[in-house]
């Protein structure tokens, strides 16, 4: 149970994928087959990706290449339709392993390996958002990020 109090369904493999398409079918967005491949690019790795990571190993795979600037507007949608979130300080992307929450964002991001780690914590992002709300901000997106070694790099060392 995340810190919020209610469940998510963290999808993997296709039913991450259907989650996905049935996310942005339902906000009237088309399931193109660029917009698979983006995700699915997304999708495969556990740690963030740029635009320009992902256009390349689409490039290569499709054996054309792929415009970094129509992945931007793809991750963008994304973005948009909670099924990717934007790692701000790397200009990087994590695909959404929960596409039906919304939530705002906490990310622990390794400085060694890269890895981020999202969190959900409802209660510290409100506090931020109540802050926020208090010095006079409408429409606030919270998006927070801390740095630092991650379990698995510290115990290689």
């Amino acid at each position: 149970m995340g810190a919020s109090g209610h469940i998510h369904s963290e999808h993997i493999g296709e039913a991450l994928t259907n989650a996905a398409r049935a996310a942005l079918t339902d906000a009237g967005e088309q399931w193109t087959d660029l917009r698979a491949d983006v995700f699915n690019a997304l999708a495969v790795e556990e740690n963030p990706l740029s635009a320009y990571d992902i256009a390349d190993t689409l490039s290569a795979a499709r054996g054309k290449r792929i415009a970094p600037n129509s992945v931007y507007r793809i991750l963008d949608l994304f973005v948009r339709n909670n099924l990717a979130n934007r790692i701000e300080s790397a200009n990087a992307y994590l695909v959404n392993r929960h596409p039906g929450c919304r939530h705002d964002c906490i990310f622990l991001i390794c400085d060694q390996c890269g890895r981020a780690l999202h969190l959900d914590d409802d209660k510290l992002t409100s506090g931020l958002r109540n802050a926020a709300s208090d010095a006079g901000y409408e429409g606030i997106s919270t998006i927070v990020e801390l740095r630092g070694t991650c379990a698995d790099c510290r115990a290689a060392a």
